[in-house]
């Protein structure tokens, strides 16, 4: 029997609120003093995460906005070898309106792509980290890990952000973050308020740096991703 269609939730009602507040809350300033990027597996089984995600995403924009321009490029890949790459934007709703456009569709994982995305961006502006959300991992470790470590040469940070319990995910996602020096941290799908509190630690991070970053009020998944940041 086919199964039936997914019910998408009302994506845009959800953050309306958020975009709201960022345009409140964002400076005047045109310069941008941090970039971060978003990347994401849009391959089908991710069709849940990507909703949810999609529903959270202006949470990079606000947990910076009293801090300076944060621009953010949306990376995602899905299907037989796409892979595609927002311009970059400061603007939360035309980030909204590119997730929104997506359809996730079946195919294999492109996180060594991703990477290497990420490299040549860093050869050419200021990306202060990189936020990876996935459930699978079906490439090579060695070639990811090379990888890894060419973009640890740019002081680019890779917060992998899992969905589900694999232990396989668990030690690819775990050896990206420590070869970068970044973090590796699990969520579920159902789990908004992790999710919330892992994004806005990230865009936190990047607007202002570890040193003056004050942990002390932020939710403990927040605390215990920074926690593994080197000092």
């Amino acid at each position: 029997m086919a199964k039936p269609p997914v019910q998408r939730p009302p994506v845009k009602e959800n953050v309306s609120a958020f975009l709201e507040q960022v345009r409140r809350a964002q400076p005047p300033a045109e310069s941008v003093s941090s970039r971060i990027v978003f990347a994401m597996d849009a391959t089908a089984s991710r069709e849940a995460t990507w909703d949810l995600a999609t529903s959270l995403h202006a949470e990079l924009f606000l947990a910076a906005a009293d801090i300076g321009r944060m621009a953010v490029q949306l990376v995602y890949y899905r299907g037989y070898n796409e892979f595609h790459a927002t311009p970059w934007s400061t603007d939360p709703q035309m980030l909204l309106e590119a997730m929104t456009s997506v359809r996730c569709r079946g195919g294999m994982t492109q996180i060594e792509r991703t990477l290497r995305h990420v490299i040549d961006e860093a050869r050419s502006s200021n990306v202060k980290a990189c936020i990876l959300i996935g459930d699978a991992c079906e490439e090579s470790l060695t070639s990811i890990a090379k990888t890894a470590g060419q973009l640890g040469l740019y002081n680019v940070p890779v917060f992998a952000f899992q969905e589900g319990r694999s232990a396989d995910v668990a030690h690819a996602f775990n050896t990206i973050a420590t070869l970068t020096r970044g973090a590796h941290a699990p969520f579920s799908s159902g789990s908004a308020a992790d999710l919330r509190a892992l994004l806005g630690a990230v865009a936190r991070y990047a607007a202002t740096g570890r040193r003056e970053l004050d942990e002390r009020h932020l939710p403990r998944v927040a605390r215990e991703l920074l926690a593994q940041l080197p000092p």
